[in-house]
């Protein structure tokens, strides 16, 4: 059974978040991917995880990139699992991948702030324990911390 977490984000945008995510995922061993809807996020999420601190990079690849298999972090548009990850970040309503037993988690980070986003979460949340997906949300407080709410 795959656990399936719903982070709310709230106090900071996808682009502070997501790449401590990734980060623990790694220190896991595990291998990410990270799947987009758009070519505009995908790109925005290229560029931000080679900047997104003075002091670290997360290497990672796209799964245009001929070496993609062995790359620890893939960024997709596509359902497919390019790298074999353990562990998948849906974005920007991403849908749930049809082979979603397969992984060990997937995440599902959505902003707080958008309706539309918030109405899609929902629907994934329903998809998921339908599925009998094991289930979490998280959700950040005042100053930024994770806190689970279910």
């Amino acid at each position: 059974m795959t656990e399936i977490l719903f982070y709310h984000m709230q106090r900071q945008p996808l682009e502070k978040v997501l790449p401590t995510l990734v980060e623990r995922s790694l220190a896991r061993d595990w291998r990410a991917a990270i799947q987009a809807s758009s070519e505009e996020r995908l790109q925005a999420l290229d560029d931000g995880l080679w900047t997104y601190t003075d002091e670290s990079f997360l290497p990672h690849g796209t799964d245009r990139d001929p070496d993609a298999g062995s790359q620890p972090v893939v960024l997709t548009l596509r359902e497919d699992n390019p790298n074999a990850a353990s562990i998948r970040f849906l974005v920007e309503g991403a849908p749930l991948p049809p082979d979603a037993a397969e992984y060990d988690r997937i995440c599902i980070l959505f902003d707080g702030t958008d309706q539309d986003a918030l109405l899609r979460a929902r629907e994934q949340w329903r998809e998921a324990k339908e599925a009998g997906h094991a289930v979490a949300y998280w959700q950040q407080d005042e100053a930024g911390r994770w806190q689970k709410k279910a």
